[in-house]
């Protein structure tokens, strides 16, 4: 069998979760959207489901696979429904909706609906992706009011840079935010995993961790409470081949390494078929045997070439750390120039091993 695998720590997960829980004093949505960023949705929703207030996946297919697996607490859709169809299914699985636009208030009002559903009322504070415009905000709440098919409303935003701790635009967010709901009586949800991490005096009844529940820092600094992170996933593989090469020597397409000296050369089973970023360059880390070393020439689509020289102990069939505990995915995405968000959900091909349930 080939060698790569990840490996999904749960009991690290539930750790990140109650961090989210402990910095904020609110209830905390864990947000597992794209396949809990690679992680596996059911998997980690099951590991949650007895701690967690709820979960919020990008739209109505991520829940329903999450209620197939008997999976029962509130589900948010953070993308709302896309079409007025799906409302039906938001109230026949209990399931909480965002509304983000005009048009989806307007489908609320005129759906026969089987029972009153939660609306997470969101506001375009300054992002200007999706959100209602501030001068439409009061209206909109009232008017959900007013329809008869709504049971509660929460009023949410989204940061567009709470991952830069020098910034003030997040406070600018804020006081857009604070205006457009001044008067409405209704629990609030603003932070996302670097407002809960880097933010503490944002205000929040619900918070909204996704990357920092997997164990990565969002912050391009370093920052204490992100420092507190466990890393969830651990992709592994082995050394499949030794070479040994003199001086000026290339190694891989397009001869980006050169060897500058008597250079001994690990094979491991892993490339960018499995999501390991292509563009990661001579010198991204790794951990072979134990020890850190750097990857060699360019990856391919399914290995790649990491320096042996100054690890002698390793050879054929030697165990390496992608990245994960030791070699943190942050590190692999900082070189790649990446973000962890996208090393985690690119990962495919590869088998999630699970402990810590």
């Amino acid at each position: 069998m080939r060698p790569a695998r990840a490996l999904i720590d749960l009991q690290a997960l539930r750790h990140n979760y109650q961090l989210a829980r402990e910095l904020t004093g609110a209830k905390a949505l864990a947000v597992i959207k794209a396949d809990a960023y690679g992680h596996g949705a059911v998997r980690c929703a099951l590991a949650l489901e007895q701690q967690a207030d709820g979960f919020a996946v990008a739209c109505i297919e991520e829940a329903l696979e999450l209620r197939a697996a008997g999976i029962k607490p509130p589900v948010l859709l953070l993308e709302g429904f896309f079409e007025a169809s799906e409302l039906q299914l938001i109230a026949q699985h209990d399931l909480w909706c965002v509304v983000h636009s005009l048009w989806q208030l307007e489908a609320i009002e005129q759906a026969h609906l089987s029972k009153p559903i939660t609306v997470w009322l969101k506001l375009d504070s300054g992002m200007h992706r999706v959100g209602l415009h501030a001068k439409d905000y009061q209206a909109a709440y009232q008017r959900l009011l007013a329809s008869g098919k709504v049971a509660r409303i929460v009023l949410m935003s989204h940061f567009a840079r709470a991952d830069e701790l020098d910034s003030d635009a997040s406070n600018e967010q804020l006081a857009v935010f604070q205006a457009a709901r001044q008067g409405l009586s209704a629990e609030v949800s603003l932070r996302n995993s670097p407002a809960v991490l880097g933010w503490p005096n944002m205000p929040s009844d619900w918070v909204r961790p996704g990357l920092m529940l997997y164990g990565a820092t969002p912050f391009e600094v370093p920052q204490a409470e992100a420092a507190r992170l466990q890393p969830v996933m651990t992709v592994q593989s082995r050394v499949i081949s030794v070479r040994e090469l003199p001086t000026g020597e290339p190694v891989g397409y397009g001869a980006k390494f050169i060897s500058p000296r008597p250079t001994r050369v690990g094979v491991v089973a892993m490339g960018y078929a499995d999501g390991y970023p292509r563009q990661a360059p001579n010198g991204t880390p790794v951990l072979v045997a134990g020890k850190r070393t750097q990857l060699i020439g360019r990856v391919s689509m399914d290995m790649l070439c990491i320096d042996l020289t100054d690890v002698p102990e390793a050879g054929l069939g030697s165990p390496v750390e992608l990245w994960g505990k030791n070699v943190l995915a942050s590190e692999v995405a900082m070189h790649a120039g990446n973000i962890p968000y996208q090393i985690f959900c690119n990962l495919k091909r590869v088998p999630l091993d699970y402990s810590g349930d």
